[in-house]
């Protein structure tokens, strides 16, 4: 019998079949394969021909070259696409309560202006409500804010808790975040009249909790004669000595208690130290002081990362993750477990492209941009150090044993008075991370610990850790306003670890990262890097129509065909990956000029930034979004007609909208010229531009309409005139360059295109 249960399967791998995808995978392939021989079959005999040649056509040759490769990376990212699906169920019949392993909760926040607290408040009420035995549950909240309106908030969130613990678990709340859960309303006419009684209650504590936090201020509290926020005083969120707080202990509570408080997990505040002549690596240090902390205080062998902006929409998310570390019989099978990112409310059709809801259904290689990741404490590292440990995304599960693998430096003598008793020794000044977004996914591969995804299935579960979005039910941080600065972090730093010792390329060659491994994870660390080469294939348009060239055949030409059918079947294959994930053709364009739009600006912006700091130049700087959070009280009443404006892009003055301002001005100008040329009869000289120039700026000026609407707009619908002047300067100095005379007479109209010599 024992045996029996023994062989219980927690977790099954399910192969996903794909054949008809891999034809098309290969289809476009081809198309490209065919695109770049017979554009340099044609440079081969240009330069044999006439030696003149200009430089669009190998920059077009290169451009298309790096195209192949991007979807090589995308061929291998889909090529076997496997589920795994958890049997939470089974986990009883394996193990008993007391037998599964603890979980340490990482929660971090680092401005309570940009990142108020009642959104922090919300994400650790969901996980303080997990359906895991509440002993094996400790929720540690890292604070750069140093603020005392926050461990405030915690505290109330921590009395709270005794309320809404137990009604979550006694009537099955699903999603047990309260701001969601009371903004639904109640459960209808069917519900008992205890069970309205006790939600009515619950929402009404509710209700006064938000107003106690949202009533809070911070020289109040510090000011305050009980002395409970006494290490606050004199504090600066830039140079402060450690603070660390046990806002409730689940173990110390007494028998006599215990009936009262029990399923509550432990919660513990902690503001690392700080001064401003030391670089704290922002949240990468702050992950890593959570993890030296915890290692001390409780030392659970599991560790979940979760950013303050989320929630956990399954309250048997950790059960789930179990089924996949513990459902294997060696643990070398698996290192971490992540789940997809999924988004509460979002606006429909996806306007700004930034659920990725393809990326991560279809495609779903599981780095750091992730929501929810699990993984083990101990990694196999040579060397007890935790320097680029939790450097990964937004949330994770991680497995392992680490009190003796920490590096117990002891704290600075300013810094031991203001910690609890016991917790001298946590007090680390100082930790030198590396803060490069998605370090982990590639060390723990290589040290040959796989990580494996979790996604539930039912809707209430799809996704296991769900990021809120800002302004609910509003959702005003969906508009575009400030946006790309998330993104420009997310491109780069994986470009950085391409230029760092854990390049994926070294540690499948010199560690254990499988050689398709190491290709999926450049999937995401050649975003960055995909920005010059798009800039330059959308700039050769303009440029031919400007300059007179051409680098497309034309379409009286046979050749033509390759680049149109490359256009058409890329984006039919695309189209058909939105409606396979049930999506619309409206969020397939919106994420495809997204894409446009982001590798433009965000993207682009941060591979400068790579290339500066490589030289010295320029330093990592990490800018926090504003999160904002209603009550449940404001209820679903909108702005009226500002409400039908959600989808509409808002503009600053920040230098990430200037390269595509640029870009769609000068696709207008060139459509212009083109046209203007069409209704004129002039006749282009050999080699000029042909409609497939002229399509080619029309689809820019669609993929940049938002921005095109943004020069005649008004208030922050409108681009800012800063913006406008720069972007047009950039327009000017092109244009001036592409109407000079580069080429002498003779050869100037020597052209070659792909098909052959004109």
């Amino acid at each position: 019998m024992a045996s029996a249960k023994t062989k219980l399967q927690l977790q099954e791998r399910v192969r996903l079949p794909r054949t008809a995808w891999k034809l098309a995978d290969l289809a476009v392939l081809f198309l490209l394969l065919a695109l770049l021989a017979r554009r340099a079959s044609s440079l081969v005999a240009a330069c044999c021909a006439a030696p003149a040649c200009t430089w669009c056509w190998v920059a077009a040759l290169i451009c298309e070259a790096w195209f192949t490769v991007v979807w090589l990376i995308n061929i291998n990212a889909k090529w076997n696409p496997v589920r795994f699906d958890t049997h939470p169920e089974r986990l009883a019949q394996r193990t008993s309560d007391d037998e599964l392993p603890a979980v340490d909760m990482f929660v971090t926040t680092a401005d309570p202006k940009l990142e108020p607290p009642l959104v922090t408040v919300n994400t650790v009420l969901s996980l303080l409500a997990l359906d895991y035995p509440a002993g094996k549950l400790t929720c540690y909240v890292s604070d750069d804010g140093c603020s005392a309106v926050t461990c405030y908030a915690l505290r109330e969130a921590a009395e709270f808790a005794k309320l809404w613990v137990p009604f979550c678990k006694k009537y099955g709340v699903g999603v047990r975040a309260p701001f969601v859960y009371f903004s639904s309303g109640a459960a209808g006419a069917t519900a008992d009249a205890e069970f309205l009684r006790a939600w009515t209650l619950m929402k009404n504590e509710y209700e006064e909790l938000v107003r106690r936090i949202e009533n809070a201020e911070e020289d109040s509290l510090v000011r305050r004669g009980d002395g409970e926020f006494a290490e606050f005083v004199g504090a600066d969120r830039r140079n402060h000595p450690t603070i660390i707080k046990v806002l409730w202990d689940s173990s110390s509570k007494s028998k006599s208690n215990q009936a009262a408080d029990d399923g509550i997990p432990s919660l513990i505040y902690v503001s690392r130290e700080k001064s401003p002549t030391q670089h704290h690596h922002f949240k990468a240090g702050a992950m890593n002081v959570l993890t030296r902390v915890s290692a001390v205080v409780t030392n659970a062998p599991i560790t979940l990362n979760v950013d303050c902006d989320m929630f956990a929409n399954n309250p048997q998310v950790a059960l789930h993750a179990m089924c996949l570390l513990l459902g294997f019989d060696d643990e070398l099978h698996s290192g971490f477990v992540q789940a997809p990112q999924k988004f509460y409310g979002g606006l429909k059709d996806d306007p700004f492209g930034n659920q990725m809801q393809v990326i991560y259904e279809l495609i779903y290689i599981h780095n750091f941009v992730v929501c929810a990741v699990s993984l083990r404490r101990k990694l196999g590292l040579e060397k007890p150090d935790f320097k680029a440990y939790f450097t990964a995304g937004q949330g994770a599960f991680t497995v392992g044993k680490s009190s003796t693998a920490c590096h117990q430096t002891p704290p600075p003598p300013s810094a031991s008075k203001h910690l609890l008793p016991g917790f001298a020794a946590t007090a680390w000044s100082y930790m030198h991370v590396l803060s490069i977004a998605g370090w982990l996914g590639v060390r723990v591969d290589d040290r040959g610990h796989p990580d494996r995804a979790a996604n539930p299935r039912r809707r209430l579960e799809d996704g296991v850790v769900e990021p809120r979005p800002a302004g609910i039910p509003r959702r005003r941080a969906h508009r575009r306003t400030g946006q790309p600065h998330p993104v420009q972090e997310v491109g780069h730093g994986p470009a950085g670890i391409l230029l760092s010792r854990h390049n994926p390329f070294l540690l499948a060659a010199f560690k254990h990262l499988d050689f398709r491994q190491c290709v999926a994870y450049l999937f995401i660390d050649v975003w960055a890097i995909r920005a010059p080469f798009e800039l330059c294939y959308a700039l050769l348009g303009p440029y031919c129509i400007i300059a007179n060239h051409s680098f497309l055949p034309k379409a009286s030409e046979p050749g033509f065909v390759i680049p149109l059918a490359l256009f058409l079947a890329y984006n039919a294959y695309n189209l058909g990956e939105y409606k396979d994930c049930r999506l619309s053709a409206r969020a397939w364009w919106n994420n495809h000029r997204m894409q446009r739009i982001v590798s433009s600006s965000a993207w682009l912006l941060a591979f400068l930034t790579v290339v500066l700091k490589t030289v010295g130049l320029s330093e990592t700087v990490f800018e926090v979004t504003r999160k904002e959070q209603q009550s449940s009280s404001d209820g679903d009443a909108g702005d009226g007609a500002d409400d039908a404006d959600l989808g509409r892009f808002t503009f600053d003055s920040s230098p990430v909208f200037v390269p595509p301002t640029a870009l769609a001005m000068l696709s207008i100008v060139a459509v212009a010229v083109g046209a203007w040329r069409v209704v004129a009869g002039a006749v282009p000289a050999a080699g000029g531009p042909g409609a497939g120039e002229l399509v080619c700026c029309g689809w820019l000026v669609l993929c940049f309409w938002p921005f095109v609407r943004g020069l005649v707009g008004r208030g922050s619908y409108g681009i800012p005139w800063s913006v406008r002047l720069k972007a047009a300067l950039l327009v000017a100095a092109f244009v001036h360059l592409s109407t000079r005379k580069l080429l002498s007479p003779a050869s100037e109209y020597a052209m070659v295109d792909v098909t052959g010599i004109n």
